[in-house]
């Protein structure tokens, strides 16, 4: 996987599958575009080909990092269908209530 990540920040930037590491082009079209889309100077950005899963992991850790308290909630809750569900089943109903607990608990109101 090729990728542009900026200097100052450590951030991925832009990553895609595919290229062909002996040709230096493929990453300097990916700098073009992403100093150009985004006017971040060329000298802060750097390019190069790394591990799928590692950059995949890297970006969603980015994405989590910026998300709000209540986006992270919302994305541990249970869905409509499982509190649909619950409304008819005991078991079930408490299950739900200890899973919203442990979300609460793990991304609490700032």
């Amino acid at each position: 996987m090729r990728y542009v990540k900026q200097k100052s920040t450590g951030r991925y930037l832009h990553a895609e599958s595919g290229g062909d590491p002996s040709k230096p082009e493929h990453l300097q079209i990916m700098l073009d575009d992403v100093s150009r889309n985004r006017s971040i100077d060329l000298s802060d950005l750097e390019a190069g080909y790394g591990d799928d899963v590692e950059i995949v992991a890297e970006y969603q850790a980015q994405d989590l990092a910026v998300k709000t308290y209540a986006e992270k909630r919302r994305m541990e809750y249970p869905s409509i269908l499982e509190l649909t569900v619950a409304l008819y089943d005991t078991d079930d109903k408490a299950a739900i209530e200890k899973r919203r607990a442990d979300v609460k608990a793990k991304y609490p109101k700032p």
